[in-house]
């Protein structure tokens, strides 16, 4: 069965992640920097998801941001949703990011040029903290994500041509397991399981959602 064009929001829930929240000390800037700095013996849950439809192709090598920003009442994450036109991933929600371009000399350069460009977020206001495993999407891309603290004030313009909105999620909803849903697709090349981080009318799922849980692991090891 080739569901590429399903519905995630329509599908039940397997089960849920269930693990205790982060706490909001271990959320604040100079935690998170520590942490980084220092990170712990972990393992990521996930690390190659389960390929969608059969490529031709090898995998193309990307970068995403995951712009943690300093809010007063506490930390958000500044996610966008993609236009419903593009190739890749139409109208989900994602990090700010895209492909290495030859001229990048890391995967911190494209990711921090992808944010500018698709956000307008200049780096300036980026102090990147470290990066978590690359992850192979199911779409044959493989990804670095990068994270960076940002200190408000900011101004934000997207690119109108890939990105239909950006807002921002509170940090500490996200890094609660009893917030991280499991449901299942049949695809081509089988089943797969992902995982689902639903916030008010924003449907968190696939790999933001599998990244997420990775930096949920990381936090929380």
């Amino acid at each position: 069965m080739n569901t590429l064009h399903f519905d995630p929001e329509l599908l039940p829930v397997d089960s849920l992640g269930g693990e205790d929240a982060i706490t909001l000390e271990q959320l604040k800037a100079e935690a998170l920097r520590a942490r980084f700095l220092n990170p712990p013996v972990w393992s990521p849950e996930i690390r190659v998801e389960r390929l969608v439809r059969q490529l031709n192709r090898p995998l193309m090598d990307a970068a995403v941001l995951l712009p943690i920003v300093m809010r007063d009442p506490g930390p958000t994450l500044l996610l966008t949703q993609r236009t419903a036109h593009l190739h890749d991933h139409a109208g989900q929600i994602s990090f700010p990011g895209g492909r290495v371009e030859p001229g990048d000399g890391s995967p911190i350069e494209t990711a921090l040029r992808e944010t500018e460009e698709e956000v307008g977020l200049a780096r300036r206001h980026i102090d990147v903290i470290g990066a978590l495993p690359d992850y192979h999407t199911g779409t044959g891309f493989r990804v670095t994500p990068v994270v960076g603290i940002v200190q408000p004030p900011f101004d934000v313009h997207p690119d109108t041509f890939e990105v239909a909105e950006i807002f921002e999620v509170p940090l500490a909803f996200l890094m609660n397991g009893a917030h991280h849903q499991r449901r299942t697709a049949q695809f081509e090349t089988g089943s797969r399981t992902f995982y689902v981080m639903p916030y008010e009318r924003h449907f968190i799922w696939g790999a933001t959602a599998g990244m997420l849980r990775n930096l949920f692991h990381f936090l929380r090891a």
